[in-house]
């Protein structure tokens, strides 16, 4: 009797230690926090690609603001749209280097698998881009192009509740900067919309930042992109 309760107790061990960690790597990976890249070729309409949504309201009250992001790619380009509902616009800055952040503001953040360094493209209704690359808000290379709207070929739009804005990312882009990076496997990253001297200051996101104080800088809060 004694040799089947120590039987018994192994096999309620086995199964505990092998469902519990599994359940908690699911909760951390909810299928909302994980996005498909489609891949296109030639001529596309947006309107196939899934959206991105850009809905989560952090660190202030929520004014109505929403935003939305789209992702596909071909072999040589990473292409991003997103899109955002704000009555109020502001866009002031134009120059390289300019804090567009300020503004009506769109932001892709992303990093390689494996990588410790991430990509930030952060662009106004001006089209102006900000962009950087490094491991933390603190420690990065800030990128200017003075062909940055031709090179990265970016439009914006103002709309009937809003703006967008289209570009593209080359492949031989970021690899200067990761040098055997490829369209395949995942990354890791996150979409956001922000106004740090808009009318009504605001910050949303894609995947929720539980940090007490702005910042939209902490890859280990982002989602997972998987390439199709």
């Amino acid at each position: 009797m004694r040799k089947k309760l120590t039987a018994i107790c192994l096999l309620c061990m086995i199964f505990l230690v092998s469902c519990g960690p599994q359940s908690a790597s699911q909760d951390a990976q909810t299928p909302e926090n994980t996005y498909t890249i489609t891949k296109v070729s030639g001529d596309f309409e947006w309107s196939t690609i899934p959206v991105i949504p850009i809905d989560k309201v952090l660190w202030t009250d929520d004014y109505g603001i929403r935003a939305q992001g789209q992702l596909c790619y071909d072999n040589d380009f990473l292409y991003v749209h997103q899109s955002a509902v704000e009555k109020d616009i502001r866009a002031m800055n134009t120059e390289p280097l300019s804090p567009v952040y300020e503004d009506s503001c769109l932001e892709f953040f992303f990093m390689a698998e494996g990588s410790p360094n991430y990509f930030n493209f952060e662009i106004n209704p001006n089209g102006c881009l900000g962009a950087g690359y490094g491991p933390k808000k603190t420690d990065r290379i800030s990128i200017v192009r003075n062909d940055a709207a031709d090179y990265f070929d970016i439009h914006t739009d103002r709309t009937a509740d809003g703006w967008e804005v289209f570009y593209k990312i080359p492949l031989e882009y970021i690899r200067l900067f990761e040098h055997d990076f490829r369209f395949s496997g995942t990354l890791a990253g996150d979409m956001f919309k922000c106004g740090n001297k808009t009318v009504n200051k605001h910050y949303l996101s894609w995947t929720k930042i539980d940090l007490d104080t702005p910042n939209f800088h902490c890859p280990e809060y982002f989602g997972k992109l998987v390439f199709e």
